[in-house]
């Protein structure tokens, strides 16, 4: 079985540390709200998720990423 795999191309130029500065300032801003906020919160794609579901998938999502350019 043939599998297509599609690229993912960023078309402009970023600046790393411009980006890792709007990182930081978003895991600041999260740590900030606390656990509280996220409780029972609604996500887009799976319905309302405990503080500790947020932060596992918080994790994973930012993990994933972070290896998947070799950080």
């Amino acid at each position: 079985m043939d599998v297509l795999l599609s690229e993912f191309l960023i078309a402009s130029d970023k600046d790393f540390n411009l980006e890792k500065d709007r990182l930081t300032a978003y895991i600041i801003k999260a740590q900030e709200l606390g656990s509280n906020h996220y409780n029972q919160k609604e996500s887009h794609s799976f319905g309302k998720l405990s503080s500790t579901e947020w932060n596992n998938m918080f994790y994973k999502h930012l993990d994933h990423h972070l290896n998947q350019f070799g950080v």
